[in-house]
């Protein structure tokens, strides 16, 4: 069996079709969407990012305040970047990019952060909210892997979605957003960690696999029922080489399966885009144009 290859890339170009149609409806009324960014020290691979986030704010028209504070800022000079971001009316979204160094707490410093503006939809209100169903920023990543579901036409509702880690980024959220009732969830959503010692006993049984361990190659093709759908979410960093949870072998395995690489992370970035759009919506009381 060859699986059929869940490219990201045509979901995210998807969803910025949207952010850029809304964006546009904004500016027509007055408003110029921001996204606002906070660096914190001199990491080649996060200034990248921080980079790829402006070029694409740009591209769909919000404007891209930015702070980079040095590698020696104090957790009181992050929070002051933050404490200006949230008093100016004009900055709608806020990212602080992550890891921040060592001698910083970054989720102090997400404490501080508006939950309307939190892009990431990280913010332990808006994880609230999404616990009980109240409309607000989703995280990133989970909210991408439903989507790539949706526009692959990947059956969720009734079927047994299982997901491998529980980390409060991808696994526990995806889980709640999996299991809500809805056309593009509706699940039976069932989370495994590596602490279980026989956690391939859940994963062979799943319609749909989410491998969100950050293990390389934890998923191999014996722990994947035949024709499931594999989503690989979880990647460890060597070097500069991604390492992925899901090893390259399964697509011999599985019916449809994310790529090594374009998967998941298109989805994140283009969610991310989507809360910024809708929080600017919400700061002016602006409603999505249909």
């Amino acid at each position: 069996m060859t699986a059929r290859v869940l490219a990201g890339k045509p979901v995210a170009e998807a969803v910025l079709a949207d952010v850029a149609r809304r964006a546009a409806a904004l500016r027509e009324r007055g408003v110029e969407p921001a996204l606002a960014t906070i660096l914190v020290g001199d990491d080649d691979a996060s200034a990248g990012y921080i980079r790829i986030k402006q070029k694409q704010a740009a591209e769909l028209g919000f404007v891209s305040p930015h702070a980079h504070l040095g590698a020696d800022a104090t957790q009181q000079d992050l929070h002051r970047a933050i404490a200006a971001f949230n008093d100016d009316p004009a900055v709608h979204g806020l990212l602080i990019q992550y890891p921040v160094p060592g001698h910083l707490d970054y989720d102090a410093a997400l404490m501080t952060v508006d939950p309307d503006a939190d892009v990431d939809g990280m913010h332990p209100l808006n994880l609230g909210r999404l616990s009980v169903g109240l409309p607000g920023p989703l995280p990133c990543t989970p909210a991408g892997i439903e989507a790539l579901l949706a526009h692959y036409e990947i059956p969720v509702a009734g079927h047994e979605v299982v997901i491998l880690g529980r980390g409060a980024t991808i696994g526990r959220p995806l889980a709640m957003m999996l299991a809500q009732k809805r056309p593009t969830a509706n699940a039976a959503v069932t989370v495994v960690h590596t602490g279980v010692p026989d956690w391939d006993r859940y994963t062979r049984r799943a319609d749909i696999l989410v491998a969100a361990a950050g293990v390389p190659g934890i998923i191999r093709p014996d722990h994947v029922k035949p024709g499931a759908t594999v989503i690989g979410a979880g990647v460890r960093y060597e070097g500069r080489r991604l390492l992925p949870d899901v090893d390259e072998s399964v697509a011999e395995v599985a019916g449809a399966i994310t790529p090594r690489v374009g998967g998941v992370g298109p989805t994140t970035v283009a969610m991310l885009f989507r809360n910024a759009v809708a929080a600017a919506e919400r700061a002016t009381d602006v409603t999505n144009p249909a």
